[in-house]
């Protein structure tokens, strides 16, 4: 790693960072022997000086009416260093004392949704439902025409669910899913014999609703009315389902 790319990790900008080196291996200069040395434009190095004079790194003489500017002691980086930290712990504390009355400003709605289009968004869905809090249920309608699409996502998914538990309700044939079938483990599943709400999962006050095709839709909704509805109607339905 080059010595200018050190100094951009500490917080010099790269204008900064090339004058400074410039400064030190030129000792004193004007500013023309310095655009060149450094590379930097002629009518940004006034600007730059300035910043570096502002941080202590850099100062200036006059001779003959002349200003020829040199470069602070390298050691001067660790008191740069020293005095960004005081500042970061100045915001930290102003933060601190700020959060309480902005958050009383923050109204979070109480009903939302949010659409999310293909399998990357159908991904970024569920994990919202995993931020959620609540119990996990779902209903789940198998039908030929994607069950291999929906199977392989939840498979795609599947280090991030098994850290959930879950109970699911869906006609028999899913019971044939490589899925179902791996995830005994936190997916308890019931069965029945007449139609179900066609894949809903809900948890808390969220309602995932799936629309599966090659490009998946997925409807997100933020409700505890609607949430609740559906998780009252799966508990019923769970009562009947058979394992």
């Amino acid at each position: 790693m080059t010595q200018l790319k050190q100094l951009l990790q500490i917080g010099l900008t790269d204008g900064e960072a090339k004058v400074y080196v410039a400064l030190l291996e030129l000792g004193s200069s004007t500013v023309g022997p310095l655009v060149k040395k450094s590379g930097v434009a002629y009518s940004n190095v006034y600007e730059i000086l300035n910043r570096l004079m502002k941080k202590g790194m850099a100062s200036f003489v006059l001779k003959n009416d002349t200003k020829y500017f040199q470069p602070a002691s390298p050691d001067h980086l660790v008191d740069y260093i020293e005095s960004k930290e005081k500042e970061i712990e100045k915001q930290k504390m102003l933060l601190k004392e700020l959060l309480p009355r902005l958050k009383s400003f923050h109204v979070k709605p109480e009903q939302e949704a949010e659409i999310f289009v293909g399998i990357k968004g159908l991904k970024a869905a569920y994990a919202k439902m995993a931020a959620a809090e609540g119990d996990w249920c779902f209903f789940y309608a198998q039908k030929p025409d994607y069950a291999g699409i929906s199977d392989r996502f939840y498979l795609s998914i599947f280090k991030m669910l098994k850290a959930y538990k879950a109970r699911g309700v869906s006609g028999k044939l899913y019971k044939k899913s490589k899925f179902i079938m791996r995830s005994k483990s936190f997916v308890k599943m019931k069965y029945v014999d007449f139609p179900v709400p066609a894949n809903v999962d809900i948890r808390g006050e969220y309602a995932l609703l799936i629309s599966w095709s090659q490009q998946p839709v997925a409807f997100l909704v933020k409700s505890s009315n609607i949430a609740g509805m559906l998780h009252d109607y799966f508990e019923s339905v769970w009562k009947i389902a058979k394992k």
